[in-house]
This record gives C-alpha cells, structure tokens and sequence, in this order.
C-alpha cells in the first residue's frame, strides 16, 4: 500500500532538511555547553545525518552498523552489531525460525569483516568523534524492525554520552514505542502503524553507494577523500 503523496519525501536530503527542522525543536529544550553530534548510519542514513548536522550545526560523523540475515535469507535481518558493540539480536524473530543465537555465530562474523572494511573505506585514519557527555543525535533514512538501531545504541551508551536522540524521516510506530525505551527522545516525521516498505516514503529511493559516503563525509570534514583500496 503507498504512503499519502503528502507523505513522501523527494529524497534522503530533502527528508534530512525536514528532520532538521524537528531535531532543532528538541534541542532548544535542552541546557549544551557543547555542539551536538549526529552519527549518521551508512549507507542510506548519511545524507539524511548530512542534512540534519548542516540544519542544527551539528558535529558529523558516522555509526557504522551490520544487519545479521538468517542462513538462508541475509536480507532478512533479526540481529546487528554495530562498531565496538555487542551482536543484538531479535530474540522472538529467532525462536519463530528456530534458530539459536550460536547458530548465527559464521554470520556475526562476517559481518564484522564488513563493517571493519567500512571503517577503513570511509573514515581511514580518522578518529571516531568522542561522544563522552555530549548530545548525540542517531540518525538513519528510517526505523523497521529497530535491531539495527538498538545495536548501534548499544554500542554508543558504552561512551556515556549525555543525551541520545535517534531521528528518522520514517519509522514504524510499533519500533518507535520499543526504542524509545532505550534513548531520550525517538524523533520522527512519519510514523505509521501499518509500515510496509521503507522505500514507498521517497519518491527517489536510489541506492546510497560507498563513493557517495566518502563524498559526504570529505565534505563534512573538509577533507580529501578517502582513496578507494585496489
């Protein structure tokens, strides 16, 4: 079923201007000494952060996250790891296919083998941005099932920030009501009960690619380009 014309977003960036707008709002609520931060999740989720940080002068940088797929179906996500996280895992998904947490152990794995070549693809030498008593702002072009946020949350409360924000143009509602047990503020711009497909929200839905992350944080960081391994 498609979404109501009004609720659809041009694009990532045009529905980053939109959650800027909203982001702001919660900000003005609260005492900082310190710019906020926006950790973008690649790949779909970095021109929406882009245009979030640009729209409340945040700090920008990047979450790193893998979904962890059943066996015999990885597109179907009922785990995630995120940098220097725990696995987090759907545990009712998994006991509705009858899967233990150990039998994903070859798939955490291999993910972890991809999300360290993403590290090294976008960020190279750079350090992550400290996170230590700061307002971080979590953002991603949308929110389904929530493993994948709630792994990178996971991961992030370990650097004890002050206040986390997750933000997405869409999210499911029933993901909304579970996160918003695990972060300050969930900020969304829709949120409907019935969510069928992420990419039925944006009219232009094209696939974010590993060029186009390193072109958005060089511009974010004023630096040159990660050069692309051989």
């Amino acid at each position: 079923m498609w979404p109501p014309e009004e609720e659809r977003f041009a694009d990532r960036t045009a529905a980053g201007r939109m959650l800027g707008t909203a982001v702001a709002a919660h900000l003005r609520q609260l005492d900082m000494t310190h710019a906020p931060l926006v950790l973008a999740l690649p790949r779909g989720g970095v021109p929406v952060g882009f245009a979030v940080a640009e729209a409340i002068r945040a700090d920008f940088d990047l979450m790193i996250a893998r979904k962890i797929g059943l066996p015999w179906q990885s597109d179907q996500g009922v785990g995630a790891i995120a940098e220097n996280g725990p696995p987090v895992f759907d545990r009712s998904a998994l006991a509705c296919v009858g899967l233990t947490i150990s039998d994903l152990a070859p798939a955490v794995q291999r993910e972890r083998v991809e999300l360290r070549r993403r590290q090294e693809r976008y960020r190279g030498s750079r350090p992550a941005a400290e996170v230590t008593g700061r307002v971080v702002v979590i953002v991603d072009d949308g929110l389904a099932t929530g493993v994948t946020a709630r792994a990178v949350i996971r991961a992030l409360q370990t650097g004890k920030p002050a206040h986390i924000v997750f933000a997405a143009p869409v999210c499911a509602a029933e993901s909304v009501d579970l996160l918003a047990r695990d972060v300050n503020a969930v900020i969304d711009i829709h949120s409907p009960r019935e969510f069928h497909a992420l990419g039925l929200y944006y009219s232009d839905f094209t696939p974010v690619t590993d060029a186009d992350v390193t072109d958005i944080c060089a511009a974010a960081w004023g630096a040159v380009k990660v050069p692309t391994p051989v």
